[in-house]
């Protein structure tokens, strides 16, 4: 399995992802997994913008990513796969995709979200799938740049 990281954040590709975690990581594919943005053109065609040069980009329903991962179809790459909600990544794991490890970037605020951290903010639903992915046995962490230290997201969320 040639997964190397899974990120949730909100903005998708951006600065953060496509420079420094992209680099720190040596990722040659971002997947982005949302069923909505993948029936979006425009949205798509910005992420394809901001994507390094170098580095392939898919961005595909939690379905058909699932598939494609399952398959073996990225194995030779090295795989970033970024979601903006953890009920995503909860479908691929549920789907049987072996994700050990999710970095919790970046959730925007607004008047429905809590924050957890200056740049984490979850609702209630959020929340429940995060206690899932924790019970399946995914360790969530929350690191907004590759500088930061790691922290344990379960201990920030029950706080």
């Amino acid at each position: 399995m040639a997964i190397i990281g899974v990120r949730i954040d909100g903005r998708l590709i951006h600065g953060q992802v496509a420079n420094l975690w992209v680099t720190k990581l040596s990722i040659t594919r971002i997947l982005v997994v949302d069923d909505e943005v993948a029936m979006n053109t425009v949205e798509k065609s910005g992420l394809k913008l901001a994507t390094p040069a170098g580095v392939k980009l898919s961005v595909l329903p939690i379905e058909k990513a699932a598939e494609n991962i399952l398959a073996g179809k990225y194995d030779s790459q090295r795989l970033l796969i970024v979601a903006k909600k953890p009920d995503r990544l909860l479908k691929l794991v549920e789907r049987g995709v072996p994700i050990k490890e999710v970095n919790v970037g970046n959730m925007s605020q607004t008047n429905e979200t809590r924050s957890i951290t200056k740049s984490i903010n979850v609702v209630e639903k959020d929340i429940e799938d995060f206690k899932q992915l924790n019970a399946r046995g995914v360790h969530l962490t929350a690191q907004m740049v590759p500088s930061d230290k790691s922290e344990d997201f379960m201990s920030l969320l029950n706080k």
